[in-house]
């Protein structure tokens, strides 16, 4: 197995994703993880992280994690306190390096086996390293960062100040199977299946005879929680679907379909009165998704008295609510926005909490659906927030506006349908000037929204033809009568999120 130490980088389960793509198991670890724990491992990687080692309270790890004589490689920040640690030294530079960066790389060593002496990487700092520690050799330079990468074959010590997981970085995932493969000489011998297998035991041993419901919505990451579970429990598990009234044009009867399809017999609960009414003159986006969270959670707590041996609440939680909602495993990387199901639970709850994918992307999500026998229709369905709709409408919740909500956004969903990865209509608190039928209008500005990913951490908005953006907005402005101005969302993620609230 590889560890992956994190320091609370945006970008630290990217790493744990490449890593797992070379069909190698590793697991994400805190900062404070011990020498002993990390015994285990056959090599270490050290994320980055929005903190800096000139100061005082800079996060470290365990203090011997150097003198090993494991394999390690230390991404940015990671880098930063290879050097420091080790007796060299780093600065805050007079200018940081963000975004694509034109890089000279030694390609004589092992860690740049296969690639260009100039290469495109992408860089994400402020400090950078100024002395190399004794017994080290500079491997990479920039036109700004002078040591841009750093090695000591003989400790097996590796540092690169810039991301090799992200995809901007030209062959970054060829640096990390070089480090994975040439120095930790690991085997490329891990698949999803295996992860199923493990899953499944851990649920058993986690749960024991204790029965467990679950919220099942019909999107792919619910769904296979609750395949998984029932796979390890059987009928120790009880599926819920709630509708909440936030929901997309005909989703009840489709997920409510699906699910008995798959033998899992959902419960159906409806609130949308106790919902919409909690919502009302709410427009704080924190605050719509907190409130959903904490009635989500007491809906299920109704719910357990009917079943006594409920104990559990299995959530579909991924990796990158983790991250944008609490800090990731270690807590530091900053917080982006309350998850209903991560940052919106209450503090007391009756109910203990089990995640099974908690460690995964999207994309390795669907993986698994496919490993577990979920058909494809939910395995590819379209991502859909817990929150439903509410995040989608900016502003206050109400009944008129989702359905305004939900005739765009079908419309959205039948004109992109297999054009982009995620794709919806987002209802704004705007109203624009229009003529309609020669008359002036005053109408509602929707906005399409479509972007194409494979781990939902980073995004690009799709590259939809004109064409289908014109037949998009004549059918929504003229089917759509409280509509009048559709415009087409361009910005990528980050800086933004791929959902708007």
């Amino acid at each position: 197995m590889i560890a992956i130490i994190d320091f609370g980088s945006q970008y630290t389960q990217l790493i744990a994703r490449r890593v797992r793509e070379a069909h190698v198991f590793c697991e994400v670890l805190p900062y404070w993880t011990t020498i002993e724990e990390l015994q285990k491992y056959s090599g270490i990687i050290i994320s980055g992280s929005p903190k800096s080692v000139k100061t005082t309270d800079a996060p470290k790890p365990a203090e011997k994690i150097f003198e090993m004589g494991k394999p390690v490689l230390g991404l940015c920040y990671g880098m930063q306190l290879m050097a420091s640690m080790l007796g060299g030294e780093v600065e805050k530079g007079k200018a940081g390096e963000y975004g694509r960066t034109q890089t000279c790389l030694d390609t004589k060593n092992q860690l740049f086996y296969g690639l260009n002496t100039e290469s495109t990487v992408w860089m994400s700092h402020g400090d950078h390293v100024v002395k190399i520690p004794g017994g080290f050799e500079k491997i990479a330079s920039s036109q700004t960062c002078g040591i841009a990468g750093i090695q000591n074959t003989t400790k097996n010590l590796y540092g690169i100040q810039f991301h090799p997981e992200v995809s901007h970085t030209e062959n970054g995932q060829l640096i990390i199977e070089n480090f994975i493969f040439k120095m930790c000489k690991e085997e490329p011998n891990w698949k999803m299946s295996a992860f199923a297998n493990d899953q499944i035991e851990k649920i058993k041993e986690q749960v024991g005879n204790d029965h467990v419901i679950a919220g099942v919505s019909g999107g792919v990451d619910s769904v296979v929680t609750a395949v998984l579970l029932y796979k390890a429990i059987g009928k120790q598990l009880h599926t819920f679907f709630v509708d909440h009234g936030l929901l997309r044009q005909n989703e009840r009867e489709e997920v409510e379909s699906a699910l008995t399809n798959l033998g899992l017999e959902p419960m159906i609960i409806d609130c949308e009165e106790s919902f919409l009414s909690q919502l009302e003159g709410v427009t704080d986006p924190e605050q719509k998704r907190k409130i959903i969270g904490r009635l989500f959670i007491e809906e299920f707590e109704n719910v357990t008295k009917s079943i006594p041996n409920a104990k559990w609440l299995a959530m579909g939680t991924l990796y990158p609510d983790v991250i944008e909602s609490s800090g990731g495993v270690s807590g530091l990387a900053d917080k982006i926005k309350s998850h209903h199901n991560v940052g919106g639970l209450p503090e007391k709850m009756n109910l203990k909490v089990v995640e099974p994918l908690r460690m995964l992307f999207k994309d390795e999500v669907r993986h698994l659906g496919r490993e577990l026998g979920v058909p494809k229709h939910l395995v590819d369905r379209q991502p859909f927030p817990g929150p439903g709709m509410a995040i989608r409408i900016i502003g206050e919740v109400t009944p008129d506006r989702l359905e305004i909500l939900r005739q765009a956004d079908l419309i959205v969903r039948e004109e992109l349908f297999g054009l982009a990865d995620q794709y919806f209509a987002v209802l704004l608190p705007v109203s624009s000037v229009g003529v309609q039928g020669d008359e002036r209008s005053y109408s509602w500005v929707c906005c399409v929204r479509a972007v194409t990913t494979t781990d939902f951490m980073t995004a690009a908005f799709a590259r939809i033809s004109h064409e289908t953006l014109d037949k998009i907005a004549s059918r929504i402005t003229g089917e759509v009568k409280a509509i009048g101005r559709v415009v087409f969302d361009i910005t990528n993620k980050p800086p933004a999120t791929i959902e708007w609230e």
